[in-house]
């Protein structure tokens, strides 16, 4: 079992590194050990884990699977290492982040104050991007992302639930009425955000238990986040946004929320992204604990909006929702 858990491992690293070479130079041997110890875990089990090539790697299925619980593994030890050996006191050192534009620029500014103010050992290094970084190959310690789909090579963790609301102007909604039901969109100019490819093709929402995709349209396609918000207050149609966008306006009557009844791009969730030896660093453990105390389980921009606005209830209004 020893050996066995020494191949899980390396097993872990090799993914990790996404590559023999680079898991060879970051445990100090080589990469023909490395190679052999792989081999000897996928015989042991009997499957293989990895699809190799002379010029490319990948996970199978099953790997990717196997992987979760090496990473764990990886991670519990780690930590044990650490609570044992208790190197690091306090946070320190310098923390590289990646987080996302918008929810950087108007919510993450103040966290990272309070963190720097808390640990002043710590140094920041925050890079505010919409892609996808590779943690690995561009040496973040941790990357803030917004997602229904945590990455199944790292371990993430979620610092708060998102919510999402359909709102408009109230000058758009006096004059063009509001939708009772999400299919009701159909018959309202819905302005679309090129920066949020999962509702390009239609806004989604939990209707009588069951994800439904309405293929909205409108008159407008934008690929700002802000843009598109300045057109939402300015009436030209509807919009469907995190509430950490449009909180404070829907908080200031500038925006008005309907369908308050039906849960909008369910599932998505404010998580902190980090590879499994990195978490134990003290000064990585140290923020994701901030943020989620600092957010807390209800943000200010959510007050006053969730729990939402009831007019009439999703049970009596599910049966119209769903199409025959």
């Amino acid at each position: 079992m020893m050996e066995q858990l020494a191949e899980m491992m390396v097993f872990a690293k090799v993914v990790e590194m996404k590559s023999f070479s680079a898991a060879a130079n970051a445990l100090n041997t080589s990469k023909s050990l490395i190679s052999k110890q792989v081999s000897s875990l996928e015989s042991t089990l009997g499957v293989r884990l990895l699809n190799r090539t002379t010029r490319s790697m990948s996970l199978t299925e099953i790997g990717s699977a196997y992987y979760q619980h090496c990473a764990r593994i990886a991670h519990e030890i780690e930590a044990a290492r650490e609570t044992a050996s208790q190197l690091q006191t306090a946070p320190r050192g310098n923390l590289k982040l990646s987080a996302p534009v918008v929810f950087a620029a108007l919510h993450l500014a103040g966290a990272i104050d309070a963190f720097l103010k808390k640990f002043p050992d710590v140094e920041i290094e925050l890079d505010t991007s919409d892609r996808l970084v590779d943690i690995v190959e561009e040496g973040y310690d941790l990357a803030i992302r917004i997602t229904n789909n945590p990455g199944q090579t790292t371990v993430s963790r979620k610092i708060l639930d998102l919510h999402w609301a359909t709102c408009a102007s109230p000058a758009y909604l006096e004059k063009h009425g509001e939708p009772e039901t999400p299919h009701d969109l159909l018959q309202h100019n819905c302005l679309m955000n090129q920066n949020m490819p999962h509702i390009s093709k239609g806004w989604n929402y939990t209707i009588a238990g069951k994800d439904v995709s309405v293929p909205v349209k409108g008159n407008c396609k934008v690929n700002s986040t802000e843009v598109m918000h300045q057109l939402a207050l300015a009436g030209v149609g509807m919009v469907v946004f995190p509430t950490y966008i449009v909180g404070s306006s829907i908080q200031k009557g500038r925006l008005k929320r309907v369908l308050c009844d039906y849960v909008a791009s369910p599932g998505f969730g404010l998580y902190a992204t980090y590879m499994p030896n990195r978490y134990m660093q003290t000064k990585v453990r140290a923020f994701i604990d901030h943020l989620i105390t600092y957010f807390g389980e209800e943000p200010v921009w959510d007050h006053d909006i969730i729990p939402p606005c009831t007019k009439g209830t999703a049970s009596q209004k599910a049966k119209a929702a769903v199409p025959a």
